[in-house]
């Protein structure tokens, strides 16, 4: 079954009582038994929920994975996989990464006794050197948030291999539509479903995706256990979005590659990344293992001049000033003060995440525009 069939038909099926086409929405606590400890596959929904089941196998099939467990959020999803460690453990993660995942690992995990340590991931032979006995999980995010920084994975997964480490991936910013880490070496692939999966800004939702049965089976225990589930609707709505996946996600691409362009011209722009410019790092890799560049934009200011970038941020109009990413209409952000505000500083600048970083999460409105909205607000800051 080829992608565009899976986003609509992989691990679908019309409702058994109904004969309903669309999977219906379980809003339900609890599941009558015939006896005590014989049920038809469902007794109480923290453990598992049709609606759910539906979304984790549809998950499975777009990632050629095992499969998949929802969670409340991604965040939600990345502390179960931490979970997966123990005290002593050490994550060894990309330096350069989303803020919350940031906060998670040094604000709620270093206490209880689970390091990370963040590393620059594009020289493989450093980044080996990096690994010790105590490193139990290669966090990989690519294309990076805000930075766009591109990840081999095929590489570094190969290291992780011979160093029997495990790995994961966070795909969001890619999806599975242009990128499938476990088809090229990663034991797990993350995802914030909230964004390109959901895509209509209306839910909020993780997943994980194992590429084996031991590792889903630890985290089924571990999303029974904890019990950070997703509610039925949000499943529903997340089923629902992931049907038009590909064509949201690809008329993304074409408009950031429109837009990056436009902005490489503006006289008041000192950098644009997008890593389908041919001089953006590592964008051979991003040739070979994505499908297409994705709908992500960053681009900072000359002179890093803060109050430049606060005037473009507050003059847009198709592009919404949110958080967030990978809805079907376009949102504009400061990284350093909205979704890496937890990280220090000191650490943002030694990756390149200046005050005057602008991000972009371009949907799926004409082109035309949307460049035009951009033209008005980069006028506005030359008069």
């Amino acid at each position: 079954m080829k992608f565009n069939t899976k986003v609509i038909h992989a691990g679908i099926e019309p409702d058994v009582g109904t004969g309903a086409i669309m999977t219906p929405i379980f809003q339900t606590s609890t599941y009558v038994q015939e006896a005590p400890g014989i049920n038809k596959g469902y007794e109480y929904a923290r453990t598992k929920n049709p609606t759910r089941q539906a979304l984790e196998n549809n998950l499975a099939a777009l990632e050629n994975g095992f499969g998949a467990v929802a969670f409340g959020s991604g965040l939600a999803a990345l502390d179960a996989v931490i979970k997966l460690l123990q005290s002593g453990d050490e994550v060894l993660s990309v330096n350069d990464l989303y803020g919350g995942s940031y906060r998670l690992m040094r604000k709620i995990y270093e206490p209880f006794g689970i390091k990370t340590r963040f590393v620059d991931m594009n020289d493989l032979q450093q980044f080996e050197q990096e690994i010790r006995p105590e490193t139990k999980l290669i966090w990989i995010e690519t294309p990076t948030n805000p930075m766009l920084n591109i990840v081999d994975i095929t590489a570094i997964c190969e290291i992780a291999r011979r160093h029997q480490v495990m790995t994961c991936v966070d795909n969001t910013f890619a999806s599975p539509y242009l990128q499938q880490p476990l088809e090229l070496g990663a034991d797990l692939v993350l995802h914030s479903a909230t964004k390109y999966l959901g895509g209509h800004s209306d839910t909020v939702l993780g997943a994980v995706v194992s590429k084996e049965k031991e590792l889903f089976d630890r985290l089924k225990f571990i999303q029974n256990a904890s019990g950070a589930i997703p509610g039925p609707q949000d499943c529903f709505l997340v089923l629902r979005g992931i049907k038009t996946l590909h064509l949201r996600v690809q008329r993304a691409c074409d408009n950031a590659r429109t837009i990056a362009s436009f902005l490489r011209e503006q006289p008041l722009v000192n950098q644009v990344r997008y890593p389908g410019f041919e001089s953006h790092p590592n964008h051979d890799i991003a040739k070979k293992q994505m499908r297409d560049f994705g709908g992500m934009v960053s681009f900072d200011m000359k002179g890093d001049n803060f109050e430049d970038a606060t005037n473009i941020l507050s003059n847009t109009h198709y592009f919404s000033l949110a958080e967030s990413l990978g809805g079907v209409e376009s949102l504009i952000g400061h990284p350093a003060s909205m979704t890496h505000a937890s990280i220090p500083k000191a650490d943002r600048l030694k990756v390149g995440l200046t005050d005057s970083m602008i991000r972009l999460s371009v949907g799926i409105e004409d082109v035309e525009d949307l460049i035009e909205d951009l033209s008005n607000a980069f006028e506005k800051l030359r008069k």
